[in-house]
């Protein structure tokens, strides 16, 4: 439903706002017509109820609602991906600000370290952990023995698990005992499992990249909030569903 020129926000003040430019840069995005509202081509004076309408640029849906925060955390070992733990164990949650409630988007293992995205915005965590957008995670692992190429051309191929296939998957050796793979499903403990299967167990496992996002100076532990460049670049990523076929399960390494 189109508000009446009475009600909401206008929708340049709005887009100002969330960081994609001056007021007269996004009346300009307006004019050209890459904004959408609830699916429909925007023009100047349109207002937009920030709770429901939904606001696309190129696309790409943008998250308006006041009071979003998005952050990015390279999660240590022995922290637990939850909000809580029933056995007191430390969380993710305990390393970010208590407020506002934020939740983790996907999941790392207990021993598994590197990024992770936390969020109050449920929308793009849906849509990040969706398997149908195919995100891209990137890990480095370290292993047990040389992997040899035959073993890499596996991993890119597909490994047969016990819930079925898995999707081709990037893999190079980086070093001798050190596999970068690069998947896009999120089947639990999927990096761990699928390395056991070709015979060269983790001895250690980091995620360093969730599609565009990354950051190597960001030391373990530590949080800091998404720029606005990078929200829009992982805005962008996901306004193309991937299709992977029947490729089972969602879940964590």
């Amino acid at each position: 439903m189109t508000p009446s020129p009475a009600e909401g926000e206008r929708l340049q003040k709005v887009l100002a706002r969330v960081g994609l430019g001056s007021r007269r840069l996004c009346e300009e995005l307006i004019e050209d017509g890459r904004v959408t509202v609830n699916g429909e081509v925007a023009v100047l004076g349109r207002r937009v109820d920030v709770d429901h309408d939904r606001v696309e640029v190129d696309g790409a849906p943008i998250g308006v609602r006041p009071g979003l925060v998005h952050y990015l955390l390279n999660k240590p070992t022995g922290v637990v991906t939850t909000a809580s733990d029933p056995q007191g164990r430390p969380t993710v949650v305990d390393l970010v600000p208590a407020e506002p409630r934020v939740f983790p988007v996907g999941r790392l293992d207990l021993d598994t370290e590197g990024l992770l995205l936390l969020t109050n915005d449920g929308e793009l965590a849906n849509r990040v952990a969706h398997p149908s957008h195919g995100v891209e995670k990137e890990y480095l692992a370290e292993v047990e023995g040389e992997p040899s190429r035959a073993t890499l051309r596996r991993l890119r191929e597909g490994v047969d698990l016990d819930d079925g296939p898995t999707a081709p998957a990037q893999a190079s050796l980086v070093a001798p005992t050190l596999v970068k793979l690069v998947i896009h499903e999120g089947r639990n403990r999927q990096v761990r499992r699928m390395l056991d299967a070709v015979g060269h167990p983790v001895v250690r496992l980091i995620r360093t990249r969730i599609g565009p996002l990354a950051d190597r100076r960001l030391a373990p532990g530590t949080w800091r909030h998404l720029t606005e460049a990078e929200l829009r670049l992982l805005e962008a990523a996901l306004a193309e569903p991937t299709d992977l076929g029947d490729y089972p399960g969602t879940g964590g390494r």
